[in-house]
Parts: C-alpha cells; sequence; structure tokens
C-alpha cells in the first residue's frame, strides 16, 4: 500500500470540546481523505455545533443515541470508516492536545508495512516529560508495568495515550462489542490486538498540558484497572499457552508459582511451629524450603523470558494481504 493509494479517515471524539476542535479540524492535513467527528451524547451538542460551523467537506459527523465513553465513541468512527473502506484510520481527541501534524508520524509504520497499530508514546524525551504532573507520571508508569504483563506488549510505555492509527484489517477483527468504552478503552485495546498478533509500534510525541482535568486518580488504578488488568492477563495466558498453542513456557510458569507457594508455605508453617516451641528452624528445613523456591523463581523468569521473546513481529496486515491473494486451488476433472 502507498502513499498515493491508501485513504486515510481521523477519528474525533467529541465530548465538551467545542472550544478547541475547530483548530483540531483545521489542522488536519490533506492527506486525510475523511474526518468522522462522533458526537458521544454531548451536552454542549458539539456535533450540530460543527455541523453549523465548520465547512470542511470531508467532515461527517456521527452522534451516538447514549454517552458510551471515549471507546464506544472510537468503535463507532471504527465501524463507519471500515464501512466507507478507509484503509487506516487514525484517531485523536478534540480538545487541542493532540498536534494533527504527527498524523504522518504515525501512519507511517502502518504503510511502510512494519506495523498494524501505532500508539504515541510521551516518555522518549526525558527533557519533555518533566513538564508532566508527578500523579499523572506515576500512574502512567503503573499502568505501563500493569500493561505490558496484561497485553503482553512488552515493548511498548504509556498506555493511556489516545493517539493512535490502526490499519482497517486489523480494525476489521477486532470484537468491538467486548472492548471497553471508558477509562480502561486504550489499554483493553492493546489486549484485543494481541489476541490477533497484531504488531504495535510505540511513536514519540512531545507531552502537552493545557487547562484540561486530568482523570487519571491513583485510587482507579488500584482498584478499577487491577482487576481488568488482572482478567485480560489471565485470558491471555489462556489464549496464547494453552488455547491455540503449546510450549515449555505452558509449564513453566504453573509449575514455578506452585513451587514458589509450596516452598513458601512450608517454609512459613516450619517458622511458626519453631517459634511457638521456642526453638530455631533447623537448616535441612530451611533448605527445604528454599530449594523449591529458588527452582519456581527460576521456572516464573523462564517463563517471562518467553513471554517477552513472544511479542509479535509480522504484521497482521502482511498475513491477511497473502491470504487474499493466494489463488484457489484448481478444479480436478474426473471424466
Amino acid at each position: 500500500m502507498s502513499n498515493t493509494h491508501a485513504r486515510i479517515a481521523v477519528v474525533i471524539p467529541s465530548y465538551k470540546v467545542t472550544r478547541h476542535i475547530l483548530g483540531v479540524i483545521a489542522a488536519i492535513g490533506p492527506e486525510v481523505e475523511r474526518i468522522y467527528v462522533v458526537d458521544d451524547r454531548c451536552p454542549d451538542q458539539s456535533g450540530q455545533f460543527v455541523r453549523n460551523q465548520c465547512q470542511d467537506s470531508r467532515v461527517v459527523v456521527l452522534e451516538n443515541p447514549v454517552n458510551l465513553g471515549v471507546g464506544g465513541a472510537v468503535m463507532t468512527g471504527y465501524r463507519a470508516a471500515i464501512e466507507h473502506g478507509m484503509d487506516i484510520i487514525v484517531k485523536i481527541d478534540g480538545d487541542g492536545q493532540m498536534d494533527p501534524a504527527l498524523i504522518a508520524d504515525f501512519v507511517g509504520p502502518i504503510l511502510a508495512g512494519e506495523a498494524d497499530y501505532t500508539k504515541g508514546n510521551r516518555f522518549y524525551d526525558l527533557e519533555q516529560i518533566g513538564a508532566m504532573p508527578p500523579v499523572r507520571l506515576f500512574g502512567n508508569a503503573m499502568l505501563s508495568l500493569l500493561t505490558k504483563l496484561s497485553s503482553g506488549y512488552w515493548h511498548l510505555f504509556d498506555p493511556t495515550n489516545g493517539y493512535t492509527a490502526i490499519h482497517a484489517e486489523a480494525a476489521r477483527h477486532l470484537p468491538f462489542e467486548k472492548i471497553s468504552q471508558r477509562y480502561f478503552f486504550e489499554t483493553d485495546m492493546l489486549f484485543r490486538l494481541n489476541t490477533l498478533h497484531a504488531v504495535v509500534a510505540d511513536v514519540p510525541m512531545d507531552a502537552v498540558y493545557g487547562d484540561e482535568v486530568s482523570n487519571l486518580k491513583v485510587s482507579k488504578i488500584i482498584t478499577e484497572f487491577l482487576a481488568k488488568h488482572a482478567r485480560n492477563f489471565f485470558k491471555r495466558l489462556f489464549y496464547n499457552y494453552y488455547l491455540r498453542n503449546m510450549s515449555l513456557a505452558s509449564i513453566e510458569l504453573p509449575l514455578g508459582l506452585l513451587m514458589i507457594f509450596s516452598g513458601l508455605g512450608y517454609g512459613i508453617w516450619h517458622w511458626a511451629d519453631s517459634a511457638r516451641a521456642g526453638v530455631g528452624t533447623p537448616a535441612g528445613t530451611v533448605m527445604l524450603a528454599a530449594l523449591p523456591l529458588l527452582m519456581g523463581l527460576q521456572l516464573v523468569l523462564a517463563f517471562l523470558a518467553y513471554d517477552i521473546a513472544s511479542v509479535p513481529r509480522q504484521p497482521l496486515q502482511r498475513k491477511l494481504f497473502r491470504r487474499r491473494a493466494r489463488p484457489a486451488p484448481a478444479s480436478v476433472s474426473h471424466e
């Protein structure tokens, strides 16, 4: 797919962004064929505002009948872009915090056949992240660690970054009805893409913050996000290591965890028994507890090394293109 033939669309979730959205649309370059503004039941009627104030012929206003959250708004835009035959779908916010001039940077790896999905990363430039609020910086660091575990994309950072681009073939295979629609949307997208074995790449971008109020709270990380990350982690393990494929890593993790908990349980029980009796724990007992603990730790580390090495590297778009281009088998005559 070349730059001249790729049909690029931009999806802009619209909720209380009437102050900035016209400027965002105006800054989108001519390489974009269509712009979907998705009014997510905005109380400011931003969809109607764009219809009345914007003269850009590329703009299509979509309206959700109820407020679905950013994820639901993006899925509405994805569906429309796929239906209209777009090749690459970029998602940016309407609050002016994402520079439309970077669209080419996000689309480039997809056009080159190097990735199926690209996302922004504000942590490449260490000088720039000094402007990031401390709470947001801490929250992103914690979320990035959890996202690596739950999604399997160990090379990615800044999981809550909403500046993304996706190949339409990858988007077409996403289970839209299952993807989280609100705060967890960006992270859940990565988990869903991993189940498709899609290639995801980070795109460096500056951290820009204006007068917006952050919705990222530590309490949300600990409660809502932790539970959803755990759910996705176990789903990914089941899909990748037991349902679709079996490998040595499929044995290493459960055996390693069993040995770790066995060693801990044995050691704690005997330590408590010795403490009640007022005597020291025998060296042999300590060794019997430590040996399975250390061996289990080695097995878990071996599993993590395998999991890190298993990050998808062959873009899904190439696999699907080869499948479509494969000639049909010739019919055999029995005359």
